[in-house]
């Protein structure tokens, strides 16, 4: 029987929504980054410790990520675990702006963690049983890369050093809980909980799910580029802010403009980069975009000329972001069954999440005690280019140029 869809504007207003609110999770995530340079210096914190807030922060989302997904779909109350989740990270900002330490900071983010890492699968779950098929990529685009681009990424420095400046860091983080709790309330007047349909039973005999993905190829190197370029994520946020100010020693209200250009960069490549691999293909343009992805380390390491053009190198390095919908959910996607589709992506997300944003926080902040602030940047040269390396051993799967949709039976041509 056909699941019977919402009006359309609903679906508008369910996207807009929850394309808001994580929004403002990620401009809550991404205050710390931002504000790092005021955060550091007055709590006496080392670049290994700087590492570990970003290290703990991801290891709690991975496990939000599994479990509260998981739950939702068991307890089949999805709107007020994300209401739950909203006022929890709001909660958690406020926390970081009473840190008095480095372990009472480490706990809020450990919270936060937890809080945040559900919010997305729910919404993508909420998005797939509400908004019409045929526009179902674009809406799950929106959701996850609108709001985190504009909001986590542009607008928090742009807001919250100007009132580091002017009132000082901990203030700025109580001004980024306000956001989380007017979401919080706009998505209980707004949002209506549906029932979720039962999981059909696996019949006898079939392979779970995770058996064929786990010897899929194409699913293999997805999950090793999410756990380099990841890695490359967390990295650029923890330090590049640390890396401009302490290293380049660049003043904080430029800094804050170059990294608000990441953000305009990343929004923009959610788009072009993957309509360009609709033409091309996905593993030519995942390749060059890794490939890219080295300019911006490149620049902040030597580039010595204007403002205007550090930050258009910073531009043109972080458009490697584009594939980032690509490696984690439509490559797989269309290189396994439909049965396997959500085990291959939370396989490529969650192994991604926890070796890289968890990992990766650390090792760079070891290295920057040992050899100084120019090692996280080497760091991310080495990342991208093991990335670009791995997307050679892609399977083009893009149906403008292989054809039909691979079907599970073609799955040993992976191998």
């Amino acid at each position: 029987m056909e699941t019977r869809r919402s009006s359309g504007t609903y679906q508008v207003l369910l996207v807009t929504l929850l394309c808001l609110n994580f929004g403002i999770l990620f401009f809550d995530r991404n205050a710390l980054n931002f504000l790092m340079p005021f955060v550091q210096p007055e709590l006496g914190l080392s670049y290994t410790q700087v590492g570990m807030l970003g290290s703990a922060l991801s290891l709690t989302w991975a496990v939000a990520a599994i479990f509260v997904g998981w739950l939702s779909d068991k307890a089949g109350k999805r709107k007020i675990l994300i209401v739950l989740s909203t006022l929890l990270f709001s909660a958690c900002s406020v926390v970081s702006g009473f840190a008095s330490s480095f372990l009472m900071l480490l706990g809020a983010r450990l919270v936060m963690g937890l809080s945040e890492g559900g919010v997305m699968p729910i919404s993508h779950a909420m998005v797939a049983a509400e908004v019409t098929p045929k526009w179902r990529a674009l809406a799950m685009g929106v959701t996850q890369n609108v709001g985190s681009s504009l909001l986590g990424s542009t607008v928090a420095p742009l807001v919250l050093v100007p009132v580091a400046l002017a009132w000082g860091w901990r203030d700025a983080f109580f001004l980024a809980a306000v956001p989380g709790l007017i979401s919080a309330l706009l998505i209980v007047l707004f949002v209506v909980e549906r029932p979720v349909p039962k999981a059909a039973p696996r019949k006898a005999g079939e392979r779970a799910p995770v058996a064929d993905v786990l010897t899929n190829r194409n699913v293999m190197a997805c999950t090793v580029m999410a756990v380099l370029l990841v890695s490359y994520l967390v990295v650029t946020w923890a330090f590049m802010p640390l890396v401009l100010v302490q290293y380049r020693g660049i003043d904080d209200k430029t800094a804050a403009g170059l990294m608000a250009v990441l953000g305009v960069s990343s929004f923009l490549a959610s788009f072009i980069v993957t309509a360009i691999s609709d033409f091309v293909g996905r593993k030519p343009v995942m390749v060059v975009s890794s490939f890219v992805g080295v300019i911006l380390p490149l620049g902040a390491l030597y580039f010595d000329g204007p403002v205007a053009i550090l930050g258009l190198i910073f531009f043109v390095g972080w458009m490697f972001n584009g594939i980032f919908p690509m490696f984690m959910a439509t490559v797989p996607t269309e290189s396994v069954g439909p049965r396997q589709v959500a085990t291959a992506m939370g396989l490529v997300m969650g192994v991604g999440e926890i070796l890289g944003g968890v990992f990766a926080p650390f090792i760079a902040g070891w290295l920057s005690d040992l050899y100084g602030l120019q090692a996280p940047l080497w760091f991310l040269i080495v990342l991208v280019i093991l990335g670009g390396i791995t997307a050679l051993f892609l399977r083009e799967t893009a149906p403008r140029i292989v054809g039909e949709r691979i079907e599970p039976e073609m799955a040993d041509d992976f191998a």
